[in-house]
């Protein structure tokens, strides 16, 4: 059944017709719609119920809880993403404005790939004028249209019920319908950021910093703190080729000089991070006094620019500023483990890895704006990327609850690092694909075993995911026993690299093949499978250039590693040919490609060889291929 096919029904059930059987895989339970008439002519009021059920209930729609719904879905669950707001991508989205940041602004060769690095990709060439509303509409796109997911937007989740160390059912109010959902699950996810589901339904959290003994932490405080990092409100100017003056509000604050203001700022088109207070009260029950401290403070700085000094601001205007304040730490759930900053600082390998992080141990002194000291942060730079734990995702109190993002299990330190949205993006995913696991095999997350953990990564760099210490050893990857040859290679990027486990260069590695030019004879990757195998699915890993290094010169510098359009180092043309019965037959010929992860599907072949030809990059004058797998 197709999505719109489902919501017409859908609509014609809550009017008194058809069947509730199937439905957006649960019932609905509503009156007719000559018994609303009735009730409004008797002076009575309805609020619509729906009842749903899916294997994975999914709350909150920002980049976790965006990248398990897709991960989970893709893997076969059925899921239901609740979001409270009108848009999907919490901080990211065009509500909040902040870019998506992750390891590879610290680190080499460390972009995240898998689901965020498609969407990524997909916005660089659909979106180069960087709109923030492009991006809303991408991720409600990849959402809504999945057939395995069903979006409920503006829908606040407020309550849930649990039993026997389970939750059964979240209660949510959708605003825009008036509707009042009732939403079953094998499997839940709290991806709220606050935490709010696991709270909710009794999973111990904490919410400040350690003391330094608890956790060894020597970066932490002598003793406990109730305090947290705060929120920020960021803003958007446009030059419009003429003087524009600026009035502020008599209510904003006064900033005469830079030493009042605190910092010095630093370019005009783009907000300022340190614009941020809060941090001294509770995130969330003082959201509303934090929101009015944080409009004096943006309003002020902007009056700073405009009618305080020199600042080259005489033409620039406000042309769009935030009211939801972007939280970066409230709540924090408590799992099966505990990440802690020797987990970052060492770069741990957990056998249960599910993602990665490597943003800096960044952490925001709670006064904020309201500091007097240099600066109001202290960052610790990370040598090498860590990895993190399922056991940090999901619940050791409630049977069937994952956790991920900023609720994730953590303290305070190791929040400092996890929280950026790149890193919680491959925490969605890995929680995503967690949960699809679990769903197909009836087991709760505290139950998987060994083998159940390795198929989770397997499935999970099969996906384009990447891990720090699995390689492929997927037992289907039929292209682990055949032998790479190709019509040329670059020293050390010799075509045996795409069968070598790892989809990326790491440490010095390049783990990649990539021809001397782009001569058609040059540009040939064999695989001999040394006797015919039956095949119907082809993945291709191209270079998306996550080699691409950060120079961090200037404000915006995500954007100096990934360019607006296509990558240059991406294969855009090319066909892929397969040896059957002594002749070779095509199977797929793509123009124009721009992604990493490429798969074609086709009818099951007798393939003794299989040949990818390419023609034609995005730029670089070199084919270049990380990984090539192959199933039956």
């Amino acid at each position: 059944m197709s999505k719109s096919t489902s919501r017409r029904d859908f609509f014609q059930l809550a009017l008194g017709g058809g069947s509730a059987a199937g439905l957006l895989a649960g019932t609905l339970a509503s009156p007719s719609y000559a018994q609303l008439r009735q009730d409004s002519a008797a002076g009575t009021r309805r609020t619509e119920k729906a009842r749903l059920t899916a294997d994975v209930v999914i709350v909150g729609g920002g980049p976790t809880g965006v990248m398990a719904a897709l991960a989970a879905a893709r893997n076969g669950s059925k899921v239901v993403l609740v979001q409270d707001r009108p848009i999907l991508g919490g901080n990211s989205s065009s509500e909040v404005r902040m870019h998506i940041v992750g390891a590879n602004n610290n680190l080499p060769d460390a972009r995240e790939t898998g689901i965020i690095e498609e969407l990524r990709l997909d916005n660089q060439v659909r979106n180069p004028q960087r709109s923030a509303s492009m991006w809303d509409l991408l991720l409600w796109e990849k959402t809504y249209y999945h057939p395995n997911i069903t979006l409920l937007l503006n829908t606040v989740m407020d309550s849930c019920r649990v039993d026997s160390n389970r939750v059964r059912s979240v209660s949510c109010f959708q605003m825009t319908t008036q509707t009042r959902y009732e939403i079953e699950g094998a499997l839940f996810a709290d991806c709220t950021g606050d935490g709010s589901l696991g709270f909710l339904a009794g999973n111990p959290w904490r919410q400040g910093q350690e003391g330094k003994a608890e956790f060894g932490e020597s970066m932490a405080p002598e003793a406990p703190l109730p305090y947290t990092m705060g929120s920020s409100l960021l803003f958007q100017a446009r030059d419009m080729g003429h003087p524009v003056p600026f009035i502020p509000p008599d209510w904003a604050h006064k900033y005469p000089t830079h030493e009042a203001m605190g910092r010095d700022p630093d370019g005009l088109e783009y907000g300022y991070w340190w614009i941020e207070w809060g941090g001294m009260l509770d995130t969330i029950k003082d959201d509303d006094r934090i929101r009015e401290e944080l409009l004096k403070v943006l309003l002020g700085v902007w009056d700073h620019l405009k009618n305080h000094g020199d600042h080259g601001a005489d033409n620039w205007a406000l042309e769009w500023f935030g009211f939801l304040p972007a939280r970066r730490e409230s709540r924090r759930l408590m799992g099966a483990y505990i990440l802690r900053q020797d987990d970052l600082t060492s770069g741990r390998v957990f056998e249960d890895e599910v993602a990665f992080g490597g943003w800096p141990i960044d952490h925001h002194f709670p006064q904020g704006t309201d500091f007097k000291g240099e600066d109001f942060w202290f960052s610790n730079k990370l040598k090498d990327l860590y990895s993190i734990p399922l056991g940090s995702l999901y619940s050791a109190t409630l049977k069937n609850l994952f956790f991920g993002g900023r609720c994730l299990s953590a303290t305070h330190l190791a929040l400092a690092s996890t929280r950026v949205m790149a890193t919680c993006s491959v925490i969605g995913q890995g929680i995503g694909t967690a949960a699809a696991h679990c769903s197909s095999t009836g087991r709760m997350p505290g139950e998987l075993g060994k083998q159940d953990i390795e198929t989770i990564k397997q499935t999970l760099l099969r996906d384009d995911a990447f891990l720090l210490g699995t390689p492929n050893r997927d037992p289907d990857d039929l292209a682990r026993r055949a032998t790479a040859t190709a019509g040329s290679a670059l020293p050390e990027f010799g075509p045996q690299n795409v069968l070598d486990g790892v989809a990326r260069s790491r440490h010095g590695s390049s783990h990649q093949w990539r021809s001397v030019s782009l001569d058609p004879g040059d540009c040939r990757l064999e695989l001999d499978f040394g006797e015919p195998v039956r095949i119907r699915r082809v993945q291709l890993c191209f270079d998306t250039g996550l080699s691409r290094a950060m120079t961090l010169t200037h404000q915006d510098s995500y954007h100096e590693t990934m360019i607006e359009g296509p990558q240059p180092e991406t294969v855009k043309d090319y066909r892929l040919e397969a040896l059957v019965d002594g002749s070779w037959r095509s199977v797929a010929e793509v123009a124009g490609n721009y992604q990493r992860l490429r798969i074609h599907e086709f009818e099951t072949l007798p393939v003794s060889k299989l040949r990818l030809s390419v023609t034609d990059t995005q730029g670089v004058r070199q084919a270049r291929v990380f990984e090539i797998r192959v199933y039956g």
